[in-house]
């Protein structure tokens, strides 16, 4: 696997950031139900900043904020990538990302599997957000990276 580039998703790019975040094994069993029927819309992506990270044609990884108020709505890493540092790529990516747009703090609602990644990452953990089912059955921890300006 090459080195992936990161850069600004198209809207046509949507179907196949779908297919990522749907085949991702760590939204498999308990945690399916958050993605039943969620999808990455063309509109998704031009109304919110959405990064790919690619390489050989192929997407591999994704993320998306929300500007207002600033938040990480949604990343991905291909399972086939997981464990090559594109995680920790795309969140230094979207830091600086941040930064540029004039954020100074990004909230994140993590997949409660993922907190201790996020921590590594530098966000500090702030709250739990309780469960809102029937979708979500199960507390989530709420983060915040500090975002230089």
């Amino acid at each position: 696997m090459g080195q992936p580039e990161i850069r600004a998703a198209t809207p046509a790019q949507a179907a196949e950031l779908t297919a990522l975040m749907h085949a991702s094994s760590a939204y498999q069993g308990d945690y399916a139900s958050i993605l039943e029927g969620y999808e990455v819309t063309p509109g998704y992506i031009e109304s919110n900043p959405t990064f790919t990270a690619m390489t050989e044609g192929e997407v591999i990884g994704f993320y998306a904020l929300r500007e207002d108020p600033p938040e990480l709505d949604i990343m991905f890493v291909a399972d086939k990538a997981q464990g090559l540092g594109l995680g920790a790529r795309l969140i230094k990516h979207m830091v600086k990302e941040a930064s540029i747009r004039g954020m100074r703090s990004i909230r994140v609602v993590s997949h409660p599997p993922a907190l201790q990644f996020y921590i590594r990452m530098g966000a500090n953990q702030t709250g739990t957000i309780p469960p809102t089912p029937p979708k979500i059955r199960w507390e989530r921890p709420e983060l915040h990276f500090d975002v230089p300006s």
